[in-house]
């Protein structure tokens, strides 16, 4: 399973991390079944989502422009105002093997998770 993660500049891990268990709670998932975090290469920088990465114990992967654009996500996006079609949604359905959303992407905080299988 892969989450895909959109965050606002500044993010802190602990706000990451809140958003990846609520995400999984709510749809009775196990964090033991993500094997990566993915996110937009224009996010390569952020601290808290990195450090959440660590916490978790789980790869963050950052993913190319050109990747991400390659998705057509059921949901829009205010990532359009950097050239990209969406994040979490393209993110999680790039890494994934069946290219399937078990969840569409929902907003949580200042952090937004997708999670594809």
């Amino acid at each position: 399973m892969i989450i895909g993660i959109g965050t606002r500049r500044g993010i802190t891990k602990e706000e990451v991390v809140e958003a990846v268990k609520q995400a999984l709670d709510e749809y009775n998932l196990s964090l033991i079944e993500v094997t990566a975090l993915a996110s937009a290469k224009l996010k390569e920088n952020e601290q808290g989502l990195l450090e959440a990465g660590e916490m978790l114990g789980i790869p963050v992967n950052f993913l190319p422009d050109e990747l991400l654009n390659s998705y057509n996500p059921p949901s829009s996006s205010q990532a359009s105002r950097f050239g990209l079609k969406g994040v979490a949604e393209p993110a999680a359905l790039a890494l994934s093997e069946e290219k399937q959303l078990i969840c569409r992407k929902k907003v949580y905080g200042r952090v937004t998770i997708a999670i594809a299988k």
